[in-house]
C-alpha cells in the first residue's frame, strides 16, 4: 500500500503538502477520482478520493478513517548518538520501520557527539512510518545527559535493560525480556559505558543483558535490541 502523509487533515486540511502532491501526480501519475491512503502519523489512517490532481496542492475527499491496531507493548531505545550524522539517521529510519515506540539520545563520558538536531531526523522518520505502513510517528526525544536520562524515567517502563559487552556473560535481551511489557534498553557509545554509569543504571532498576557474543557498532546494537524485542512478542 502507497502511503501518504498529511499531520494536518484532522484540522480539516484536505489536500497533500507540495512534496506528497508532487510524489502522488507527477511520479504515480494520479488523477481524479483516484482513490490513495494517507495517514496523519497520530495513529489513523485514512482512504481518500482525488477530488484536484494538482502536483503542488493535491485535494482529496475522506471516504474512510481506521485506527492503527495497538500493540500490547512498546519500545522504548536510549541511545548514545555517534560522531557520523548518517549512522545515526540509519538507526533511526530502520527502527521506524521496526515498529519503535521512542527514541531518547544520552550523552555519556565516552559519547563522540556533544549535541544533536533531532529536528534533521524528521523526514528520515516519515519515509519510515510511510515506509512500513504505520500511522504513528514515533516520539523522539532530545539528548540529555546519561544521569539525567535516569532519572526521568517514568514508571510505565515495566523492563529496563542497558546493554552491555560483558565478560560476566549477562543474559540475552532475548531471553530477558518477558511479552507483552513495556520496554527501555539503553545503548552506550562507541567506546563503552563507564563503570559509573552501569552502576548509575543498575541502581536504578535497568537490567545487565547481551545483543549476542560479538561486538556490535552502537547503531547496529539499537537495531539490534529492537528487532529481538519485537520477536519475544510475535
Amino acid at each position: 500500500m502507497q502511503l501518504f502523509y498529511q499531520p494536518d487533515i484532522q484540522n480539516g486540511v484536505h489536500f497533500l503538502y507540495e512534496e506528497e502532491s508532487r510524489h502522488c501526480i507527477k511520479v504515480l501519475r494520479k488523477t481524479s477520482n483516484d482513490i490513495i491512503n494517507i495517514t496523519n502519523g497520530k495513529g489513523l489512517f485514512f482512504t481518500a478520493r482525488i477530488t484536484q490532481p494538482d502536483f503542488r496542492k493535491c485535494g482529496f475527499d475522506i471516504i474512510d478513517i481506521i485506527r492503527e491496531p495497538q500493540k500490547n507493548y512498546s519500545i522504548h531505545i536510549s541511545i548514545a548518538p555517534v560522531k557520523n550524522m548518517d549512522r545515526t539517521a540509519w538507526f533511526v529510519e530502520k527502527s521506524v520501520e521496526l515498529g519503535i515506540d521512542r527514541i531518547s539520545f544520552i550523552r555519556c563520558a565516552n559519547s563522540e557527539r556533544a549535541t544533536l538536531k533531532t529536528k534533521r531526523l524528521d523526514n528520515k522518520i516519515i519515509s519510515a512510518i510511510k515506509q512500513s505502513v504505520r500511522a504513528t510517528v514515533p516520539a523522539i526525544s532530545p539528548l540529555i545527559d546519561f544521569e539525567e536520562f535516569i532519572k526521568s524515567l517514568v514508571e510505565s517502563h515495566e523492563m529496563k535493560f542497558i546493554a552491555l559487552v560483558d565478560d560476566k556473560n549477562p543474559p540475552l535481551l532475548f531471553k530477558a525480556a518477558i511479552p507483552g511489557k513495556n520496554y527501555c534498553v539503553m545503548i552506550g557509545p562507541e567506546g563503552g559505558f563507564t563503570e559509573k554509569e552501569v552502576m548509575l543504571a543498575v541502581d536504578g532498576d535497568f537490567r545487565k543483558v547481551s545483543l549476542g557474543k560479538y561486538r556490535l557498532r552502537t547503531e547496529t546494537a539499537g537495531i539490534a535490541a529492537c528487532h529481538m524485542l519485537n520477536l519475544v512478542n510475535e
